[in-house]
């Protein structure tokens, strides 16, 4: 904040320069002194009230997202140099408690704010913006031994709601005993979506939850009966070198469409292509939540996420851009 002498010294400056230049060259001795005078006040562009291309804010992100948002944030830190993101990579429960607390203004996350939020940031007179940026995938993964890859829908169902719980169900053949399923984490949005898939009250006994992403991939490559779930970003980029070593680690499960189980199904993997068609059965959608009540960074960031050049990104990641329309070839052999 300015010091009340330091406005009256600043004010007194440009009064003698006036008096001595007689009105000649008088606009870049002004800029001189305005400048100088901001200096005085703090003008930090970091710690300035920050605006939609500069200044600094935290950013909540879902843990699902932190590969493709590492790009969306150092970019735009490239191109608005005086812009910079705190970001806090966590669970879905934690980046929600955090944006109701208003300890962060933006968060990315697959899913909306729910009848009771919006109420709660009304009555505290904000109006939150969301803005759909992507659409992703819950996908499934099995140990590299596991010959069953590929899983009719209507079994996966049976698995989350509790009536197939060893592998001889789904494979008469199958030696690999009881189904454990293993989510990222117990508060991630994972287990919630199918909860709400499946309109569960809860999980059965066998799911169980370590701490995140990297983990499920980690435990699913050492345990053979193992099925893992996790958000498709971290293994959907084959440009990236995180996700290339994910997918030399584990297999990716093919699921059918709902009912259609017979010997001729067809089994779609989350690739982007089935993603956009929209047959890969467990699809969700990514978006950006601002509570800023004025135009600052988070109304910058999720504009940007939201723009040709922030959709590119997406597309690059293996997710399904929500605002730019993709190409899919059909290759025939």
């Amino acid at each position: 904040m300015c010091s009340l002498s330091k406005n009256t010294s600043a004010l007194s400056n440009i009064y003698l320069m006036r008096n001595h230049c007689n009105g000649r060259n008088i606009l870049p001795v002004l800029g001189v002194v305005i400048t100088l005078f901001l200096l005085g006040c703090g003008g930090d562009p970091f710690k300035q009230v920050d605006t939609p291309t500069r200044g600094t804010i935290k950013v909540a992100i879902d843990d699902s997202y932190r590969l493709f948002m590492e790009s969306e944030i150092y970019t735009f830190e490239t191109i608005y140099h005086y812009s910079r993101f705190d970001t806090i990579y966590n669970t879905e429960t934690e980046v929600f408690k955090d944006f109701m607390n208003d300890s962060v203004p933006l968060i990315i996350v697959n899913r909306k704010l729910t009848e009771r939020e919006n109420e709660i940031l009304t009555s505290r007179q904000i109006v939150p913006k969301t803005t759909l940026i992507a659409y992703d995938a819950v996908a499934l993964i099995v140990n590299n031994e596991n010959p069953d890859e590929d899983i009719p829908y209507d079994r996966i169902r049976d698995i989350f709601t509790g009536k197939i719980t060893a592998w001889n169900q789904i494979n008469p053949s199958s030696r690999l005993g009881p189904v454990n399923v293993v989510f990222d984490h117990y508060k991630s949005g994972n287990p919630r979506y199918f909860r709400e898939k499946f309109e569960l009250d809860s999980l059965p006994a066998n799911c169980y939850a370590v701490l995140s992403n990297r983990e499920v991939i980690s435990y699913v490559e050492s345990h053979v009966n193992v099925l893992g779930v996790i958000s498709v970003n971290w293994i959907s980029d084959k440009r990236d070198s995180v996700s290339n070593d994910f997918l030399n680690r584990i297999k990716v499960v093919g699921v059918s469409t709902p009912g259609d189980s017979g010997p001729d199904a067809s089994y779609y993997q989350p690739y982007q292509a089935y993603i956009a068609e929209g047959v890969y059965p467990f699809i969700r959608e990514v978006y950006c939540i601002n509570r800023q009540t004025y135009s600052g960074l988070a109304f910058g960031l999720s504009a940007y996420i939201a723009s040709d050049k922030g959709q590119l990104i997406i597309l690059h990641s293996g997710l399904v851009p929500a605002t730019q329309p993709i190409r899919i070839v059909e290759i025939k052999h």
